[in-house]
């Protein structure tokens, strides 16, 4: 298959074939358990294209395809010297099956690339390589580079070419190509989309016709590029218009002008100013904050859950945690809520619990940083479950991420990245805190979950209604809790011993001791008291 369809862009007029081995490195084979398959893959993938060339009769040359050594979500979770060792795997094994040229392709981050670079010139230096990078919408790459700053950084490196691919159509990619050809004297290369892309019927599709598509290769020529061809969703149809359409074209002389990345503010590297979190100062000074709870309401009102915060604040609160939905009804989502409360009680701080499993990491970021421009700046991360009970009894999960891998993405975002690597305009503030729980059915899990809730960077820990102080005792000591990292202790009046044994019985991490279920059954009429 992967031949036949080598052989059909050759018959469409390509001078350059890619081996199918994008994302063939040993980090993104482990996804699917064939790390150790990395060097046999890409030997086979430049060995079928070369096959291919041999059968069409013609020189055509073959290029050795070399994308991230991980995806886009995994960005900067791997040492410079394992991405490099990645590559350079990669890379020997290409050159092994007698590819002509080698492209480092679709590339998000600048660091990234260099590592490729490197370790192309480690094990194929006579091999002359191309280095494209891919860029968003606002000209940047994932990482928030500029063209000029990918030109001036690239530019001595003895590149054979260098471009973009990927992401953009090609209206969008010529503006990237025009600003990128003003900061480098190398020749340039361009791959771009053919449109943006639509899913239908389970498959995507892309828009840009291959005549539209042609005419602006056409541009690219006109603007200096040498390389020319398509990234996603060209086919030979695209590839046969672009061939017929810059044949005979000789690629405009440039003029390279001085880069000027200096003095500019990088994404993300601005403060947030916000002022200092007054729970944790509070805390710091050795007095205790008093939260209360408040549960998302149904319909689409608000006004009592903010007389109730209201009145939570008269009464003592210094802040109020909002909770996650505890049944699948129609109701006002805890985000907003707690902006509600954090813009209309004054003094009162909104602590937003975030679960995991109803939200993609598109939309738990696009929550968090819609909650943080109102505000909200306190979020207890949980994992959470589908609630049973309610109007909507079949509900499922997501889970793109836990607990622990919302906490990660909080810091990412605290640091001036999303989860992928992509600079914000400002790093946003938050409070992270963390749950654990002394009553966990799985206590050797609850200490390990710990231990890497605290590892990753919280500012603060909560525990669910704990009644049996010697449990959590045990809990924080085997999970060595540091001394100054605070700890919010729940509490829940037991109304009665019905009350008391429900909560041990039939409410899932909640746990009433013997004793004091004993108590309660005793106390009768002074149950209330007692609890």
């Amino acid at each position: 298959l992967v031949r036949a369809i080598h052989g059909a862009y050759i018959a469409a007029g390509a001078e350059i074939i890619e081996t199918n081995s994008f994302g063939a490195t040993r980090a993104r084979l482990a996804r699917h358990g064939l790390e150790d398959r990395a060097a046999e893959i890409n030997l086979a993938a430049a060995r079928v294209a070369r096959a291919a060339v041999s059968a069409a009769g013609r020189s055509v040359l073959v290029a050795g395809s070399v994308s991230p050594a991980t995806p886009s979500g995994s960005r900067g979770r791997l040492a410079p010297a394992t991405l490099r060792d990645a590559f350079r795997e990669q890379i020997a094994a290409l050159a092994e099956g007698a590819v002509d040229l080698i492209i480092l392709e679709t590339f998000g981050s600048l660091d990234e690339l260099l590592e490729a670079i490197a370790a192309a010139g480690e094990v194929a230096p006579s091999l002359p390589l191309v280095a494209q990078m891919t860029f968003l919408d606002d000209g940047r790459t994932l990482a928030g580079e500029t063209p000029a700053e990918v030109g001036a950084r690239l530019d001595g490196l003895g590149l054979a070419a260098l471009g973009a691919n990927c992401t953009l159509g090609p209206q969008g990619l010529l503006e990237v190509l025009r600003e990128l050809g003003r900061h480098t004297n190398l020749p340039l290369a361009a791959q771009p989309n053919a449109g943006p892309p639509t899913f239908v019927d389970g498959r995507f599709q892309y828009t840009a016709d291959p005549a539209y598509f042609a005419r602006h290769v056409r541009a690219f020529v006109e603007l200096g590029a040498s390389l020319v061809g398509g990234c996603c969703g060209t086919t030979p149809a695209h590839i046969e218009s672009v061939a017929a359409t810059v044949r005979g074209l000789r690629p405009a002389a440039r003029r390279r002008v001085p880069a000027d990345i200096g003095g500019r503010s990088a994404p993300g590297t601005e403060q947030a100013g916000l002022a200092p979190s007054r729970i944790l100062e509070r805390l710091a000074a050795g007095k205790f904050v008093v939260v209360g709870e408040l549960s998302p309401p149904t319909g689409g009102a608000a006004d009592q859950a903010v007389r109730d915060a209201a009145l939570l604040k008269e009464t003592g609160c210094d802040a109020v945690l909002i909770a996650p939905p505890s049944s699948a009804r129609a109701q006002v989502s805890p985000a907003s809520l707690a902006v509600l409360v954090q813009q209309q009680v004054p003094e009162l701080e909104a602590i937003l619990t975030v679960a995991t499993w109803e939200k993609s990491v598109m939309a738990l970021q696009a929550d968090l940083l819609g909650a943080h421009a109102f505000g909200v700046r306190h979020v207890l991360c949980r994992t959470g479950m589908p609630p049973l009970l309610g109007d909507y009894p079949n509900i499922g999960g997501i889970w793109d991420v836990d607990s622990f891998g919302l906490i990660q993405l909080m810091r990412s975002l605290n640091e001036g990245h999303d989860r992928h690597g992509i600079a914000l305009a400002r790093p946003t503030a938050f409070v992270v805190g963390a749950r654990i729980n002394p009553s966990a059915e799985n206590p050797e899990r609850e200490i390990e979950d710990g231990r890497r809730k605290i590892a990753a960077g919280i500012d603060f820990l909560i525990t669910p209604p704990v009644y049996d102080l010697d449990a959590l005792d045990q809990l924080l000591d085997a999970i060595d809790v540091p001394e100054e990292l605070p700890i919010l202790l729940g509490i829940m009046l037991l109304r009665d011993f019905k009350h008391a044994e429900y909560l041990n019985h039939e409410v899932p991490g909640m746990a009433v001791p013997e004793p004091i279920l004993e108590r309660m059954w005793m106390a009768r009429g002074d149950a209330a008291t007692v609890g």
